[in-house]
This record gives C-alpha cells, sequence and structure tokens, in this order.
C-alpha cells in the first residue's frame, strides 16, 4: 500500500455517501483516525462502525451542516478533543442545483454558494491552526467545472473554480508553514451526486462509465499521505471527456 497514514487524524466532509465515504474507507485502511461530518447521522453511524470493524481504527461521526459556521467549528474541536490534533482536512461536501444563470431560483443559488464556498471556507480557517500544528494537509475536492466553461451549471461551475483559487491562495500563504495543499479535480463520478435534471450520476451512468468514488478516494489518500511533498493538483477524467469538447 503506498503510503501510511498511522497515528494521523483526519476529517471528511460530506462523508456520508460517494466520494466522502470513499475516502473516509482510504484513508482508514492506511490507518487514520477518521471524524466523519455530513448531516445524515445514521449513515456516518453506520460508516464509522464499519471502519472500526474493519480497519481496526477510531472513527468518530460527527453530524454537521458546513452552510452552519457554528457547526463547523463544532465538527474541528470535537476531532481535536477526541483525537488529539489534525493532521488531514478533505474538504469534500459540495452541492449543484440549478442550471442555467436566467432561470436559477435565489434559493438555490444562495444554499450552493453556502455549501461550495461558505462551508469549504469555515473548514480550512478552524483546521488551519491544528493542521499548521502537525505539519498535516488541506484538500480539496474542486471539479472539471472548476477548470472549464460550463454553460450548463455556470453557478456551479463558479464555485468550484473559487475552490480552485481559494485553496491554490491558501497554499501560497501557508507554504512557509509546511502545510501541504492539494486539489482533486474529478470530472463525472458514479454517485449521489445529482446532474441539473435532478437525476443522480449513479442513476445515468452504468458501471464502467465514468469514475467511481473509489478512485478519487485513492487520490486524496495519495495526497494525504505525501510526508514532505504537496501534491499541488490532480485531474481525474473519464478517459473520453474531451472527446468532441
Amino acid at each position: 500500500m503506498d503510503g501510511t497514514l498511522d497515528g494521523k487524524v483526519a476529517i471528511v466532509t460530506g462523508a456520508s455517501a460517494g466520494i466522502g465515504a470513499a475516502t473516509c474507507r482510504a484513508l482508514a485502511a492506511r490507518g487514520a483516525d477518521v471524524a466523519l461530518a455530513a448531516r445524515r447521522a445514521g449513515r456516518l453511524e453506520t460508516l464509522a462502525g464499519e471502519l472500526e470493524d474493519d480497519y481496526g481504527v477510531s472513527a468518530l461521526p460527527v453530524p454537521t451542516n458546513v452552510r452552519e459556521e457554528a457547526d463547523v467549528d463544532a465538527l474541528v474541536d470535537a476531532a481535536v478533543d477526541a483525537f488529539g490534533g489534525l493532521d488531514v482536512l478533505v474538504n469534500n461536501a459540495g452541492l449543484g442545483r440549478g442550471s442555467d444563470v436566467e432561470t436559477m431560483d435565489t434559493d438555490d443559488y444562495r444554499t450552493m454558494q453556502e455549501t461550495n464556498v461558505d462551508g469549504v471556507f469555515y473548514a480550512t480557517r478552524a483546521a488551519i491552526p491544528h493542521v499548521r500544528e502537525r505539519g498535516g494537509h488541506l484538500i480539496f475536492v474542486g471539479s472539471f467545472a472548476g477548470q472549464y466553461p460550463r454553460p450548463f451549471n455556470p453557478v456551479y461551475a463558479a464555485s468550484k473554480w473559487w475552490v480552485r483559487g481559494f485553496a491554490k491562495s491558501v497554499a501560497a500563504q501557508l507554504g512557509d508553514d509546511g502545510v501541504g495543499v492539494t486539489v482533486v479535480n474529478p470530472s463525472e463520478v458514479r454517485s449521489e451526486f445529482e446532474t441539473t435534471d435532478g437525476e443522480t450520476f449513479a442513476e445515468r451512468f452504468e458501471e464502467g462509465e465514468v469514475t467511481e468514488p473509489e478512485e478519487i478516494a485513492e487520490a486524496i489518500a495519495f495526497a494525504a499521505s505525501r510526508d514532505r511533498s504537496s501534491v499541488a493538483e490532480l485531474d481525474l477524467y473519464r478517459r473520453d471527456k474531451f472527446v468532441g469538447f
């Protein structure tokens, strides 16, 4: 196995399904204790039990709405109190809603911004002092949509452009402190993430058609396991992504 995380502590947001749940498994498989954050408490408790049974690590389910500043602060405090510190933050929680700007509902716009932008800021801000202390990693799940124009969901794309720009600027700010910063950019992933018409990617694509959550999770775990270097950015696209682009 490439890279151990024995004795490390990680927080994963959006941990109840998809990339988040797969990332919790990938980190635990490398020996990390994990704090699992999402709104669905039942799923978190089930997954935490599986991590402890399967990998012999400690897992802490912390029901969290990343849109709420107090929730995110409490999440980081709970992880540090339970495990004695924090080495890795995985900013994975994200939301895609709406389509074109002209018809987008204001509530959808605000909910997406609060999740994809505000939640990432809250978690990063709260985690920095602890991650700095242990020379750890801040990992951001970006998107193909945060690198190329996205005519059919420009607001979601803009939120992911923000994530990418924020992560790189944080890397510049914290580089002298020994903090690793990584952006992982998937394209379509077979998960519960919804398309603009409300269909999930798991419903739209058959197995083998697009990327699986486990592939993204392995990239995140690889980045988290670097001791002296920092993986700046990883793009994981299905192989035909640029055909006819």
